[in-house]
């Protein structure tokens, strides 16, 4: 009885004095801001464009979105991609064709359709933008 008394003694001191101890010199991205306060509007950044696409940082990395795409959608109805990217638009469109393994299942199964699991693009395909970044980052994936 003892112990568990001391152990729940223990685990309150933890708990009111943890957060303070962790959060000590710990900073976010969205500086002094109050998480319950507004946060700061930014300047939406214009997207990249690049002529033959970008270079890949290793690989197997998704390639990276080489033009504009605030005008596309993609929903569980429609995915906008597929006007230029599919296997029956691709050549006249001179884009590259949605790759042989978005057409496969979680077993490896070959589908008529893409597969529902690589339907939204813009989960590993991404635009690019001249940013200075967030954070510092050493990252060579080479």
């Amino acid at each position: 009885m003892k112990q568990a008394v001391l152990a729940t003694m223990v685990g309150a001191v933890i708990l009111t004095q943890a957060p303070a101890a962790f959060s000590a010199g710990i900073s976010s991205l969205r500086g002094d801001n109050a998480l319950n306060a507004e946060a700061k509007a930014f300047e939406k950044a214009r997207q990249k464009k690049v002529e033959g696409g970008f270079e890949r940082n290793w690989d197997l990395q998704p390639p990276s979105i080489p033009h504009d795409i605030s005008k596309d959608r993609i929903s569980l109805q429609e995915n906008t991609c597929l006007k230029c990217h599919s296997k029956a638009n691709y050549e006249k469109e001179k884009a590259p064709e949605v790759g042989d393994s978005h057409f496969l299942d979680r077993n490896g199964k070959k589908l008529e359709k893409i597969s529902s699991r690589r339907w939204f693009c813009v989960q590993c395909h991404t635009p690019q933008a001249d940013l200075k970044p967030l954070v510092e980052n050493t990252f060579s994936g080479k």
